[in-house]
């Protein structure tokens, strides 16, 4: 007996590239409504993350149409499991605490679940995120990010 499914579209990349360009592009019609400046960075992101997926679909068709198998999901779901809770405890804490200071915990705690170790790494890697998104979106653009429901005036 095979794992394969019979249906090509069955396929756990098919199906995770047809979900991730369904849900980006649910959540690009939104942003429709944002003034342009505002919808700048999240429509850049969401188009990127549909044009990702479309070339992983392609990617994974291909390889069926050649009889491949259909890799597993994931090596470790544990790990992707965690950093999907992450993900969920930083759109909590952004809305809490603020944004910067919940991707400047966020971003190691994501690449520290995905298996990258060095301290030094993880810190450089975080200044660089941070800072780039300040420095664009702050400082040259004098937009605003969340700052917190605690940290209000």
């Amino acid at each position: 007996m095979t794992d394969r499914p019979k249906n090509r579209l069955l396929r756990p990349e098919t199906l995770t590239a047809l979900g991730i360009v369904a849900v980006a592009a649910g959540f690009l019609i939104p942003t429709s409504e944002l003034p342009p400046i505002s919808a700048l960075l999240p429509a850049a992101m969401l188009i990127g993350l549909i044009a990702l997926s479309v070339a992983l679909l392609v990617m994974d068709q291909r390889k069926a149409a050649k009889g491949d198998a259909a890799a597993p999901m994931t090596q470790s779901p544990k790990r992707v499991l965690g950093a999907f809770g992450l993900i969920l405890g930083y759109a909590l804490a952004t809305d809490f605490i603020g944004f910067y200071v919940s991707t400047a915990v966020t971003i190691p705690l994501v690449a520290f679940a995905f298996g990258y170790r060095n301290p030094l790494g993880l810190l450089i890697a975080t200044v660089i995120v941070v800072g780039t998104i300040w420095a664009i979106f702050d400082f040259g653009m004098s937009q605003d990010f969340p700052t917190g429901r605690l940290w209000k005036d």
